[in-house]
């Protein structure tokens, strides 16, 4: 009814402005307060919330005493809640909604949903209008007839959303947050409020994630840890690897770094109730041989380091160099993210023949310094060049090389490039180009 007639009957009414996107705001909030019971948490607005328990009775004493738990945790903050246990989310919803269910045997679903009112549907309102004209008032009296008629009249979605409420079929349902492949839970019966403990339970988590990833033959490239304080709070933090990894000393030594590199740190509060441990990201990874020492190789104690330097520095200040498919010289490496690591068909690096000099210098002055350079003949290696105000007299020369520029990147009147590997006569080596030739509309310069 409206506003002035509620009064009318309820002069005591408390009436509020409908706030559609907080509530929504809160929902999404109660989600994440509801990831301490299941990773696997969907929303379904605007005041419900569906948690996929499978797996994780068991940590609460079972499906009642995990029900009991949800209702008493809600109603200690305020908020009225109902539960009910089912197989199918859909039957779930509308046993939630239309009936005094609390956990349903698999067995029993499909009954209890056809002893509901039509409303139970969630269908269109012309489809509603349409049933209650028929005379059918429970879904028992449309699941004992044909779909085909149904489907005729009102549509495909009604006969598929029927079947998702009697479990014949499983409606796709998105979680708020991807549900991990390998994680693992502390519940305490205290909350802990200290950082000691709370770095102990998390050396043990990673512990047993460790064991979990070792058991499936995987690696974790990402982590996260969830902490879920006793007021409602949930606190993430995630780390990146720059390979898969899943020694346990190694990921709780990465998070101790991002802890205390955290420009907020954690606020344990009243203290955390449940913690969570998590490969947000995995991949296969074999057993590596190890020396005598109980080391890995100099490529895994380089690994580390760049995964602790990533942990308290963030991904965007730990690069490294990858190659690049480029002919020319200043585009042929860029810089990457080393927590990224190298994917599978990375670009490999140029290998010069044994014995000789590398291809190219480790360094490349950006932007190229000019300097004046002395030739033989107009086309020839430099036999004395001036950079930095000191002369060097050329030795020994190798080149030219030359370096069109990319057609489909510079301009058409870009000059092509002559490179020389040259030597001083102190040992000193350089590596020159001349831009442009002589004779042309612009005399050339040497870099």
């Amino acid at each position: 009814m409206n506003l002035a007639d509620a009064r009318a009957r309820a002069p005591d009414l408390l009436a509020a402005p409908a706030d559609p996107l907080g509530d929504a705001r809160l929902l999404e909030r109660l989600a994440a307060f509801c990831d301490r019971f299941t990773p696997w948490v969907a929303l379904d607005p605007p005041d419900a919330l569906i948690l996929d328990v499978t797996g994780c009775a068991h940590l609460f004493g079972g499906e009642a005493a995990l029900r009991e738990t949800v209702l008493e945790t809600l109603r200690r903050r305020g908020f009225a809640a109902r539960v009910v246990i089912a197989s199918g989310a859909d039957a779930a919803l509308a046993l939630v909604r239309f009936s005094n269910a609390e956990i349903v045997a698999p067995a029993a679903e499909e009954a209890a949903v056809r002893a509901l009112p039509v409303r139970a549907l969630r269908c269109a309102p012309t489809a509603l209008t349409g049933l209650a004209r028929a005379g059918l008032a429970r879904i028992e009296d449309i699941a004992v007839r044909p779909p085909q008629a149904f489907a005729a009249r009102f549509g495909p979605d009604f006969v598929a959303g029927l079947d998702a409420v009697l479990g014949r079929r499983d409606a796709p349902r998105a979680p708020v947050r991807a549900a991990p492949a390998h994680a693992v839970d502390r519940l305490f019966a205290e909350p802990l409020s200290h950082m000691v403990g709370i770095t102990a339970a998390l050396d043990d988590l990673a512990g047993a994630l460790a064991a979990d990833l070792e058991a499936a033959g995987a690696g974790g490239r990402a982590f996260e840890a969830s902490f879920f304080r006793a007021d409602g709070a949930v606190r993430r933090i995630r780390v990146e690897t720059g390979r898969a990894v899943r020694d346990a000393r190694a990921i709780a030594a990465l998070f101790r770094e991002k802890m205390d590199a955290l420009a907020d740190p954690l606020d344990p509060g009243f203290g955390y109730d449940s913690l969570r441990l998590a490969a947000a990201v995995a991949e296969p990874l074999a057993a590596r041989q190890i020396d005598l020492a109980g080391r890995a190789g100099e490529a895994g104690e380089i690994g580390d380091l760049a995964d602790r330097l990533t942990a308290r520095f963030g991904a965007d200040r730990v690069l490294r160099f990858a190659a690049r498919d480029a002919h020319d010289p200043v585009r042929a490496a860029a810089w990457r993210a080393a927590a990224a690591g190298a994917p599978a068909k990375e670009q490999a690096w140029a290998r010069a023949d044994p014995g000789e000099p590398p291809l190219r210098p480790l360094h490349l002055f950006d932007p190229p310094h000019p300097i004046e350079a002395l030739a033989e003949v107009p086309d020839g290696p430099p036999l004395r060049f001036r950079w930095r105000r000191r002369a060097h007299d050329v030795a020994l020369s190798e080149g030219p090389e030359r370096i069109a520029p990319d057609w489909r990147r510079a301009e058409p009147d870009a000059p092509a490039r002559d490179y020389y590997r040259v030597e001083d006569r102190e040992g000193r080596r350089f590596w020159l180009f001349r831009e442009g030739e002589y004779g042309g509309a612009t005399p050339p310069r040497w870099f």
